[in-house]
């Protein structure tokens, strides 16, 4: 039986399981300073940590569960990084380069079954979860990198829109966001945290539920049941009234606001129409809603689909600003490189199978 991530852990989960096993509880505070502020690669570098009690980590833990496989730089300084886990699957992680800091994107799943047409991660279907350590360990493996380049930069923010879908892998997620925002670790505040749901709506109650306070999005994509469904198979499972219910429940309890993600995709979803009607989707609560407008990144299995026009993204942009929508348009980062979520995973894994 292979042993699993220490980082899966939350301080609470290993304050827990080293009592259990005798051990003080200042222990997990020594452990967890070397894990999370010295960043070690090596139980053994923990300095001030008896021999018995690293002899004990090692016997159950571990730093490393994956290996970088590829790594694709930007010019505009966006790093992609494809991770190879320990059954020989594929992940993709990337580190984003903003005027208010650096942000990672994570994966939570091997594949996805969301099943959205237009999505590079889903041309693999899911195949499992991925541990709460595996999730944390991307963006360990991040910070570390930043650390060997002495710059003293850090991870600022973490947005949970990479492979899968997050609210499918729910309890892993959320000890997931319990350790990289713990003050006594990485520390990244609630606020810098994005989970993406492309609507589970029964998992955004229990979201609802929880106590912290990281942002949601919801990748809507289309403002009405029929063109909702034509290109995201889960609005028959969960159509938008449905959703827009949770989001009251959500609204109701966090009074946060929520971002709306919509891609734009020319002559499906782009059209003024469609702008109107998102426009009056959420117009009861527009003071707590974002919607970001993305630019669609073009996948060779998805011919289907294009970027709409520029003209187009302003026309609907202005049109939801005329009705009082706060609203954005997302350019993305890593142009130059496999900029589609999903994308370097889908070639590596074609080129293997070619090899």
């Amino acid at each position: 039986m292979s042993k699993s991530s220490i980082y899966g852990l939350t301080y609470e989960q290993l304050t827990e399981w080293l009592l259990e096993r005798g051990e003080k509880r200042f222990r997990a505070d020594q452990v967890w300073n070397w894990l999370y502020k010295k960043r070690i690669s090596d139980f053994n570098e923990m300095g001030n940590v008896n021999k018995e009690t690293i002899k004990l980590l090692e016997d159950n833990f571990v730093l490393h569960t994956m290996g970088e496989e590829v790594k694709q730089e930007s010019k505009d300084g966006t790093i992609k990084f494809l991770f190879k886990l320990e059954d020989g699957n594929l992940i993709e992680t990337v580190l984003m380069r903003f005027h208010y800091g650096l942000s990672v994107c994570v994966t939570t799943q091997v594949g996805c079954n969301i099943g959205c047409t237009f999505c590079a991660s889903g041309l693999l279907r899911k195949s499992r979860d991925l541990s709460s350590g595996e999730i944390v360990e991307q963006i360990m493996n991040v910070q570390k990198h930043l650390d060997t380049r002495g710059d003293d930069e850090r991870v600022s923010h973490i947005v949970v829109m990479g492979i899968g879908e997050p609210f499918d892998n729910f309890e892993n997620l959320m000890d997931f966001l319990y350790v990289v925002n713990d003050d006594r670790g990485l520390n990244i505040g609630a606020r810098h945290i994005t989970v993406s749901t492309s609507g589970l709506a029964h998992k955004i109650y229990e979201f609802a539920d929880k106590d912290i306070q990281v942002n949601l999005a919801i990748s809507l994509h289309a403002p009405n049941n029929e063109l909702r469904t034509s290109i995201m198979k889960i609005n028959k499972a969960f159509p938008i009234e449905k959703l827009m219910k949770a989001v009251d429940y959500y609204l109701e309890k966090k009074n946060r606001r929520i971002t709306y993600e919509y891609i734009m995709l020319r002559d499906v979803n782009d059209h003024k129409e469609e702008a109107i009607q998102l426009a009056n989707l959420i117009k009861d609560h527009r003071h707590l809603a974002y919607v970001n407008l993305i630019p669609y990144n073009t996948v060779d299995e998805h011919i289907d689909y294009q970027r709409s026009q520029s003209e187009t993204i302003q026309t609907f942009f202005e049109t939801l600003k005329e009705r009082g929508i706060n609203c954005g348009v997302r350019w993305e980062n890593g142009a130059d490189i496999d900029a589609a979520c999903g994308q370097l995973r889908s070639k590596q894994i074609k080129k293997t199978k070619v090899v």
